[in-house]
């Protein structure tokens, strides 16, 4: 079971309904969408989606005209109190692991946050996180938070 998860990024310009489009796209196939992130300037954007089914997603929204990239991220799991994001990126800075972005979400506040992560050497990021106790989530395990 690999813990490297597929994610997809759409590069989308920055105007309305462009988002509307993609979910709706997403929906019509029934592509759940697990965790997203966008980040955008004044003329563009980039939507990363984690989705439960990647290849139905990646034909849907490429039909649909939209450029679309497969990236490998990793998913972590960590307590959902103040100051634990912090512990845990302190412990990733001093093995000199290079986040390249991160984005979080939260199922049931108090309990714990799945953190994505892109990092520069994911194969040595797992062997960090693992070696600090901390858990790496699989792909079935973040589709089924």
């Amino acid at each position: 079971m690999s813990l490297k998860i597929d994610q997809i990024s759409i590069f989308i310009e920055n105007r309305s309904g462009r988002m509307a489009q993609i979910t709706s796209a997403l929906g019509d196939v029934n592509v759940n969408i697990r965790a997203m992130s966008l980040a955008d300037t004044s003329d563009f954007g980039i939507l990363r989606l984690i989705v439960n089914d990647v290849e139905k997603a990646v034909e849907v929204l490429k039909n649909k005209g939209f450029t679309v990239r497969i990236s490998q991220v990793v998913a972590v799991k960590i307590k959902d109190q103040p100051g634990e994001l912090g512990k845990f990126l302190t412990v990733l800075e001093k093995a000199g692991l290079n986040v390249e972005y991160m984005y979080a979400f939260v199922q049931k506040s108090g309990e714990h946050a799945v953190v994505i992560f892109r990092f520069d050497d994911l194969d040595r990021a797992i062997d960090v996180i693992q070696g600090v106790g901390s858990a790496v989530l699989s792909r079935e395990k973040v589709i089924n938070f």
